[in-house]
């Protein structure tokens, strides 16, 4: 198997020289290029990348873990990703856990085993104890609030945003008020029932389960909340819907039934994707893509050792008033 030494004899060139070559550094004269890689092509040399990852320390890659990829959020955040990721000769590796724990671990096995630089976590449902030890062998940021862990994080307040959004629709005049979720479960979700909770209390409003609506993630779903809303003898006003695609809908399937948005049902979205624009929804916008582009960027930074500690960036929200309120 030829071997850079083989390359250097046939192109009649320093063995340093096909190193520079085979690295893109500078300083090589044309004609030396031309002379090694027709050596290459003539030897069929190919290079073994393990090894010189090895060698480096680092791949230049990055693991993105998400539990599915079809879902407006995580295109959002992929988007500021991945365009830090460019600026940098950086290359990412999705990895779609669709929420099972024997995936994500999987994951994290990659960072142990040298084969990803570092992880950016968009969503997971393995507990964060169980992250951290993973912190040693590179670095690992999360997308939601970690509280002071080995690991960064980028982050909103889901908590205050969403009791934001529901005081909202309160001053407005409602007083029932239903809550679209993703999962059931997760710290995001957990603050955004808390805030759903403590909103209906402050203005004596009983929880009702009813008006729950659990994994809602797609524009299919907001269908079939709305036409478990049309089923209800009492059925609530306003409701403040975790994604905007679900929320649109909801606005599409009440056209069909001649439920008017807002005198009707009036609807906050999160996230402010373009979809919400379309539909001039009164939406919440998270800054998923700057989230996106500050989680590649500490990652990148701990790579390149110009930062050692864990880093913890939260992110301002605001209400886009339209027109479904």
């Amino acid at each position: 198997m030829a071997n850079i030494k083989h390359i250097a004899k046939l192109a009649n060139v320093s063995i340093s020289t096909v190193s520079r070559v085979l690295n893109n550094q500078p300083y090589v004269s044309e004609d030396k290029k031309k002379a090694i890689f027709d050596a290459i092509e003539q030897l069929e040399y190919t290079r073994n990348m393990n090894a010189i990852h090895l060698i480096k320390g680092k791949t230049n890659l990055v693991g993105v873990m998400m539990p599915f990829i079809n879902h407006a959020y995580f295109s959002r955040l992929m988007e500021g990703i991945s365009a830090e990721a460019f600026k940098e000769n950086y290359q990412l590796i999705l990895c779609q856990t669709n929420y099972e724990l024997c995936n994500e671990t999987a994951v994290l096995e990659m960072l142990k085993m040298k084969q990803i630089d570092g992880i950016i976590i968009c969503s997971k449902s393995m507990p964060l104890e169980q992250i951290e030890p993973y912190t040693r062998y590179g670095p690992i940021v999360a997308c939601e609030d970690v509280n002071q862990s080995p690991v960064s994080s980028v982050y909103l307040d889901h908590y205050t945003s969403f009791k934001y959004g529901i005081n909202y629709l309160i001053e407005k005049g409602h007083q029932y008020i239903g809550l679209c979720l993703g999962r059931n479960s997760g710290a995001n979700s957990q603050s955004r029932l808390k805030a759903y909770k403590d909103a209906l209390h402050s203005i004596n409003q009983p929880f009702r389960e009813e008006w729950m609506f659990y994994q809602s993630y797609r524009i299919e779903d907001g269908v079939g909340v709305l036409n478990k809303l049309r089923t209800m003898e009492q059925r609530p006003t306003a409701l403040l819907v975790t994604s905007d695609q679900v929320a649109a809908g909801i606005i599409m399937e009440a056209r069909k039934n001649g439920i008017e948005v807002p005198n009707d049902l009036a609807i906050i979205g999160f996230d402010n994707q373009p979809i919400a624009e379309v539909f001039d929804l009164t939406t919440i916008d998270n800054q998923l893509m700057e989230m996106g582009s500050c989680a590649f960027r500490i990652v990148h930074d701990q790579i390149a050792k110009k930062k050692t500690e864990p880093e913890y960036r939260e992110f301002d929200f605001r209400l886009i008033e339209r027109s479904t309120v």
